[in-house]
């Protein structure tokens, strides 16, 4: 439970500084405050749990062709569904480019911040 809650915690975290990292480049990937970033981490982890699986299987062929570069692709998909989950909370992303960008800067943000974690823990 522990690991459960330093992970969505840590997500959280992530996903601040990856809209503060973005705004700065103004491509519409916004996140209001610490709470809109909680929701959108449950958001975004039920999302990895229950569509992104049905994703990675169908675009398995074309996952294979780009030598799982199109996994961003998915990502951004998936980053775009949650926020879509998540009307009028806060956490907004506008444009196919606003997810794609925001998933490799979440991708590289959240597992540093998970390795601290893991180590701290």
């Amino acid at each position: 439970m522990k690991h459960f809650l330093l992970t969505w915690l840590g997500t959280a975290v992530a996903l601040l500084i990856t809209a503060n990292l973005l705004q700065a480049i103004e491509v519409g990937f916004e996140v209001k405050n610490f709470t809109t970033a909680i929701i959108a981490a449950a958001a975004i982890g039920l999302v990895n749990a229950i569509i992104r699986p049905v994703l990675r299987v169908l675009a398995f062929p074309v996952t294979l062709l780009t030598f799982g570069l199109f996994t961003f692709v998915i990502n951004g998909f998936s980053l775009w569904i949650a926020s879509t989950l998540t009307p009028g909370s806060g956490f907004d992303i506008k444009g196919p480019i606003a997810a794609l960008l925001g998933s490799i800067v979440l991708s590289i943000v959240s597992s540093t911040i998970n390795y601290f974690l893991r180590v701290v823990e």
